[in-house]
């Protein structure tokens, strides 16, 4: 088993031991006053997290569950797509699979869509709603949602949001920044395990829904909300994860949200010196996504031609450590850093030189420096 410390994987993330503990409390009825009492605490500490005075949903099931939610229940009209990514290509493409009409603007992998490019598509034609993924684990790409957001209501547009490894690294206002859907998971920056997604959405959202004639019943946000007026789900939660997810927002909380966006930034920082370091010792690395947006959570590298991502997260391993290796067509040629969740600066700095060793191991080379 792999100590605390190790596990640097953008998603899932790594989980403390005391958060995994918490898992082992005893079952209960899903229907009663305990429950509701155990429901009620957990998300009145989601909801600082999210920024917003709204309930915040459970689903017990993954973040494309509600992806697929914010679809099935936006209100009639054409869907517009953000492309930058693979998780972005895959909400457009749910989107596709709920019957919807969609156009999709693109972006290379690694930049993000413009607003001007937005602008325009939004000025050629209506759209009920808009998709994009806040922070593109496939690239390490952040869209900046605030100006997004105002840009998609001046033309009377959902804005609907993945923000799967961004919300609990990155910052993000629910509330202040008037997002309709805001969606994550719970295994990424929010470090518990796979299982549960939490979304929050915007008194207009739910109003359009009434009008979406397929919402379906598992995934219909009506319910969710009316359950959420009772600290209930509306359908048999995860409870195990509940338990866990009260341990790891009690201790957010205690930490606060400043001082969390703080870190990851701390983290996401020294993963860029580190590249240039690299870069000025001879080993041609570089950061695939812009200087201008790039997430805090997660890091896409490029590596040297000469070597393979697999080879790297290969001998990373054999050295006690997880890294992810390049999503989708970016698999053979780039490794990817999660640093989000519960680790630290130091944690980071241990994993990359870890990373620095495997690099020298792979170029046949004693040290980098030399």
């Amino acid at each position: 088993m792999k100590k605390f410390g190790t596990f640097f994987l953008p998603g899932p993330t790594e989980v403390r031991p005391e958060i995994l503990q918490a898992m082992l409390a005893p079952m209960l009825p899903h229907r009663g006053a305990e429950f509701e009492s155990l429901f009620s605490e957990t998300v009145s500490l989601l909801k600082p997290i999210f920024r917003t005075s709204r309930p915040v949903y459970v689903s017990s099931s993954s973040a494309t569950g509600l992806m697929e939610m914010s679809v099935r229940c936006a209100r009639p009209g054409k869907i517009l797509s953000l492309v930058n990514g693979a998780f972005s290509e895959r909400y457009a493409d749910i989107a596709r699979a709920c019957a919807r009409d969609v156009t999709v603007l693109e972006a290379p992998w690694g930049s993000i869509v413009s607003l001007d490019a937005v602008e325009a598509a939004l000025t050629r034609a209506h759209f009920a709603a808009l998709t994009v993924v806040h922070s593109e684990t496939s690239t390490g790409a952040l869209t900046p949602l605030e100006p997004l957001a105002r840009l998609a209501h001046r033309f009377d547009t959902m804005i609907l949001v993945d923000s799967v490894t961004g919300l609990g690294g990155a910052r993000v206002e629910s509330d202040d920044w008037e997002l309709d859907v805001l969606l994550t998971g719970s295994q990424k920056a929010l470090a518990l395990p796979p299982g549960l997604a939490f979304a929050v959405v915007s008194e207009r959202f739910l109003q359009g829904a009434a009008h979406a004639p397929a919402r379906g019943r598992y995934f219909d946000v009506l319910e969710f909300e009316q359950y959420a007026r009772k600290n209930q789900t509306p359908n048999t939660p995860a409870l195990s994860l509940i338990y866990a997810t009260l341990a790891q927002t009690r201790t957010i909380s205690g930490e606060g949200m400043e001082a969390r966006w703080e870190r990851h930034a701390l983290m996401a920082s020294a993963t860029y010196a580190w590249v240039e370091r690299m870069t000025n010792s001879g080993i041609s690395l570089s950061v695939l996504a812009d200087a201008s947006t790039r997430s805090p959570t997660v890091t896409a590298i490029v590596l040297p031609s000469s070597v393979t991502a697999e080879s790297i997260v290969g001998e990373v391993a054999k050295r006690g450590f997880v890294i992810g290796a390049g999503y989708g067509k970016l698999r053979s040629n780039c490794i990817r850093i999660g640093h989000m969740g519960d680790h630290t600066v130091d944690g980071v700095a241990r994993c990359l030189d870890v990373v620095e060793g495997a690099l020298a191991h792979a170029l046949g080379r004693p040290t980098l420096a030399s």
